[in-house]
């Protein structure tokens, strides 16, 4: 019977070592390349940092490009990918304004890591979208934290698969809700992704309505700050061109803090999503308490995008790791 149970403690304790050694495929890791590009994470650090002294616009750029990935068959980089009939991801109209920073900024990282040796063709762009999004944020002001990798590439991208996936500047807190419920997202991860906002930017087109055509009672959106919507009509007058950028949060646009939500108790959310989780009095305790502490924003934050990059990930032997982000091997 003592030999039985000693047994049973032995292969127990063999199980629990190999889970140890050889993670179960599906989960990422920290340090998941520390054998086979132990340098990754400088590598990708030194060549976004230097994309970033360029143009401060590779942030924002980038980590929104991280969500639409994501959002979209989940975090495997099918967004970079491209199509020569204008059929892929890229090309649906909710990703056409992904400015070319954020893809670049990639393309930069996968040639510095690939340009070791030890590293060449090992590291995912997947991987290398989700460190760089992470250093992006560490340079704008915002908080740094430990990224898990072993994402694996899709080889799949296409033009239908984005549409209904991503939220709209209309959308209502319940519409907000739905949408990141369906990635095991909560509502404070959904508020505290919000939040990447604060170095955002946007076209006119995106919140024309709310400024100029409401509703036939009011052609301002009554949620808006007054003072705040008519320095928007100045900044986009009706004809304005297309391409005029608008920056999200007014206050502290090229920081990454917790302004944004200060702003939202002002009445001065850009778009009707964003001030919708300060008008709705179920999200609005959250967003108080953001607005009040940026060390309570930044950990919730961190907390929201570890678990952004959990979705739909391949790992293992699925998919593959692209040698060029932007077209399978």
């Amino acid at each position: 019977m003592a030999n039985a149970s000693l047994i049973i403690l032995l292969s127990s304790f063999l199980l629990l070592l190999l889970l140890l050694v050889f993670p179960v495929s599906g989960q990422l890791q920290q340090g998941f390349y520390k054998n086979t590009c132990p340098n990754v994470e400088s590598l990708v650090r030194s060549a976004v940092q230097k994309k970033f002294q360029q143009t401060f616009v590779t942030a924002p750029a980038t980590l929104r490009l991280f969500f639409h990935d994501c959002f979209v068959r989940g975090c495997d980089a099918s967004v970079m990918l491209a199509s020569p009939n204008g059929r892929s991801e890229k090309d649906h109209p909710d990703d056409i304004s992904l400015a070319g920073d954020g893809f670049d900024t990639v393309i930069k990282a996968k040639a510095a890591v690939d340009s070791d040796s030890r590293c060449t063709n090992k590291v995912s762009c997947a991987d290398i979208l989700a460190l760089a999004t992470r250093d992006v944020v560490a340079l704008a002001g915002g908080p740094s934290y430990s990224v898990e990798l072993g994402r694996r590439d899709g080889r799949i991208s296409t033009k239908a698969s984005v549409q209904h996936k991503l939220p709209h500047p209309d959308f209502s807190l319940d519409q907000l809700n739905t949408m990141f419920a369906s990635h095991g997202l909560t509502q404070t991860d959904m508020i505290a992704l919000s939040g990447a906002h604060t170095i955002g930017f946007s076209h006119c087109s995106r919140f024309f309505n709310r400024i100029y055509k409401f509703s036939k009672q009011n052609r301002i959106d009554p949620t808006l700050n007054t003072t705040y919507a008519l320095q928007l009509r100045q900044m986009c007058p009706t004809r304005v061109d297309p391409r005029v950028a608008i920056n999200m949060d007014p206050t502290t646009p090229q920081t990454f803090d917790n302004a944004y939500f200060q702003n939202l108790q002002k009445g001065m959310g850009l778009f009707t999503s964003d001030q919708a989780l300060f008008t709705d009095s179920r999200s609005r305790p959250i967003v108080n308490q953001f607005a009040a502490s940026n060390a309570a924003f930044g950990r919730a934050f961190v907390s929201a995008m570890t678990k952004l990059g959990r979705v739909g990930v391949m790992t293992g032997n699925q998919g593959e790791i692209r040698r060029d982000c932007s077209r399978v091997n």
